[in-house]
């Protein structure tokens, strides 16, 4: 095999290729005449029986997309760190267990990280090193969360997460305002984040097989294209008789109301006073607003729901109507005639 490979590379010299391939060789040992190919941009060495990587690879300074997919790797090889040109990096299909931190942080290029059908468990905050990814793809893993780095990385237009056991997503998902595809199929999803509008370019959202039974609020600003949803236990529109318990505010959050109102006055004591105090800050930055009479809160009062048609109210070629997530900050408002917001009725 070694002799084979040593002649497709003196081959791939006299040529000046700028792209080699040794992939489906069933190759378990790369020769270290590897290093000879110092010219070229792309390394195909994918379905073979690859467990580590020469040192030699170090040499191929000009390589900008590298594929080791379907090898027996068990870790991501320490040699990798050398090629600074690499900008895409193919790894699916192995028996990787980590990503180990100090890789991420000597690929600043990378524009694409594929780690498909792997062992991976965790993903290292350091992650937020690989600053031009665009596309990160880590389906069929053993993930149980994501980190909040994640969403440091600005220019991901596409994340693929399914088939994992992600159980809950970063609450500043919203600032990867680049992101057109998000793939979180058959995870253990209770809730998308508030705040997922500000995905703004995104138009692929699959969440099918997950544990949802709605969306969050800002759901319908979304401009998507395509939503899978399906194998969830989406909230149905049954109508239900109900008791309204007795609505009994606390002074903490009657206060907070007041304040937030204070605050939106920019002219007033509260506004300019609030930030002196950072204890008082942190808890008010939880706060809401009120779908009906869009007043702020501090607490949900009532959680309520709306149904949204994809095809009329978000313009998808899909005719399925979804439960949203709406909070309202009394029963008041709940009562108000002329919204299209239903209680939620829990059962025992």
């Amino acid at each position: 095999m070694k002799e084979m490979a040593n002649n497709l590379i003196i081959r791939a010299l006299s040529a000046n290729a700028k792209s080699f391939s040794l992939s489906s060789r069933k190759i378990s040992d790369l020769p270290k005449s590897i290093a000879r190919l110092k010219c070229i941009l792309a390394l195909h060495l994918n379905n073979n029986l690859l467990s580590v990587l020469p040192t030699e690879l170090k040499s191929l300074q000009r390589l900008t997309e590298l594929n080791l997919g379907n090898n027996i790797l068990l870790e991501i090889p320490v040699v990798l760190k050398h090629l600074h040109a690499l900008r895409k990096l193919y790894l699916f299909g192995n028996k990787i267990e980590r990503l180990p931190p100090d890789i991420f942080e000597e690929l600043p290029n990378l524009t694409l990280l594929n780690v498909n059908h792997n062992k991976i468990k965790v993903i290292p905050p350091q992650i937020k090193s690989l600053v031009n990814l665009e596309v990160f793809s880590i389906m069929d893993n053993l993930l149980e969360c994501v980190p909040a780095e994640l969403c440091c990385l600005v220019q991901l237009t596409e994340i693929n997460l399914n088939n994992n056991k992600v159980s809950s997503l970063p609450p500043v998902l919203g600032r990867l305002s680049n992101l057109r595809k998000l793939y979180l199929a058959r995870n253990n999803l209770y809730e998308l984040p508030e705040g997922i509008s500000g995905c703004k370019s995104l138009r692929i959202l699959d969440v099918a097989g997950n544990l949802l039974t709605m969306f969050p609020t800002d759901f319908g600003f979304l401009a998507l294209e395509e939503l899978l949803c399906e194998g969830n236990s989406l909230v149905h529109a049954e109508l239900m008789t109900s008791v309204q318990e007795i609505e009994v505010l606390s002074l903490k959050e009657l206060a907070a109301r007041e304040v937030l109102m204070e605050k939106r006055n920019q002219c007033s004591v509260v506004h300019r006073t609030l930030p002196l105090y950072p204890e008082l800050v942190s808890m008010l930055s939880q706060w809401g607003w009120c779908a009906v009479c869009h007043k702020p809160f501090l607490t949900t009062w009532l959680e309520c729901v709306q149904f949204v048609n994809l095809k009329i109210d978000m313009g998808m070629k899909r005719n399925l109507t979804v439960p949203v997530r709406a909070v309202l900050c009394s029963y008041t408002c709940f009562n108000e005639k002329g919204h299209s917001y239903y209680g939620i009725a829990s059962t025992v």
